[in-house]
């Protein structure tokens, strides 16, 4: 049974929601977009680039976060960027990024346990990455203080980051010819059946997709043009094959099928290269056997120094005198941060 409102009853409901939005948009606008407090940032961030995926790991399970990685894999990341606060508490950051990932299940050292098999499938992967996110910064300090309306900031600020990025990369896996390592293009060698009408579930997978970049950071403001952050940045993304492995292992024959016969052959090894699964002893690499988990999309991330130039103090001279004088800044004692 429906019950009616009567039209006092939604009147006052109107009104007091109009007045709790024009309140909210006021407040918002006070914290959020305050125009004399606007200002523009660049600069860049460096530092070492961690995969997380299917091949590598340490003991037991394989898993999603810092406990499978191998500090072997580490890569380097070089990024730059460009962030537009229109107030202390809030940004909006550009970034581009250069890096690269890897992994290997020749890392793991242990020999018996739950990390046994994916030692034993041999397999590695090396990929270049390039990405373009932009992200919405958001600093806890800086709100609370303008909610307090306080007149001084500490130089020491926590922040937070979410966005949305797009990234390209392109899996190539080894084999050792004479005594030599030799990289080959994964993706065209159709390494799980990807584009076999006998695999019609698996699809070919795109080279440049979508991710989610997560993180945090600590700011610390030199002076009033110049601050330095340590930041941790997470993406996470939507594919199973920035390593190129992710499902079961396939029919060999049928290389021959889809590839020219060189191809053909390189991929029937790089497939499978397990140790002891062509001795004919081990049938757990037979078509069908886990080669991966699909369950679980590749992720990676980076730890970086970010050092950042207060674009409005270059083109303002004033700007500093009046936002940022030294009077506004101070340094953090030991019993608040803020």
């Amino acid at each position: 049974m429906k019950t009616k409102i009567s039209p006092l009853l939604r009147r006052v409901f109107s009104t007091a929601t109009t007045l709790l939005l024009i309140s909210f948009q006021s407040q918002a606008q006070h914290i959020f977009i305050e125009r004399n407090e606007s200002r523009l940032e660049a600069g860049f961030n460096f530092g070492p680039t961690f995969f997380l995926g299917d091949l590598g790991g340490n003991r037991g399970i394989g898993t999603k976060f810092i406990k499978d990685i191998n500090l072997d894999m580490t890569r380097m990341m070089k990024s730059a960027y460009i962030s537009y606060y229109p107030s202390e508490a809030i940004g909006f950051r550009l970034a581009g990024t250069i890096t690269s990932v890897a992994g290997s299940d020749d890392q793991i050292t242990t020999e018996t346990g739950a990390e046994i098999a994916r030692k034993m499938r041999n397999l590695d992967f090396r990929s270049s990455i390039w990405e373009v996110y932009t992200a919405v910064e958001f600093f806890p300090g800086m709100w609370i203080n303008k909610l307090r309306r306080k007149e001084t900031y500490s130089r020491i600020q926590p922040y937070c980051f979410a966005g949305i990025g797009v990234f390209h990369f392109n899996p190539e896996g080894s084999l050792t010819e004479n005594g030599k390592k030799k990289w080959h293009n994964l993706k065209e060698l159709m390494t799980e059946g990807q584009g076999m009408e006998e695999y019609a579930e698996r699809n070919p997978y795109k080279l440049t997709q979508l991710n989610i970049p997560l993180g945090f950071g600590i700011r610390y403001s030199v002076n009033d043009g110049i601050n330095t952050s340590l930041e941790c940045n997470y993406r996470q993304t939507f594919t199973d094959y920035i390593d190129d492995v992710s499902t079961n292992y396939i029919d060999p024959n049928l290389f021959e099928k889809y590839l020219s016969p060189e191809k053909a052959e390189i991929a029937r090894a790089i497939n499978n290269k397990a140790l002891g699964a062509n001795s004919g002893a081990n049938s757990r690499y037979g078509d069908g056997t886990q080669r991966g988990n699909p369950k679980n999309t590749d992720a990676y991330f980076s730890f970086s120094f970010k050092l950042g130039v207060n674009l409005s103090t270059i083109f303002n001279p004033e700007y500093g005198s009046r936002q940022y004088s030294k009077r506004q800044l101070r340094c953090p004692n030991k019993t608040s941060l803020f």
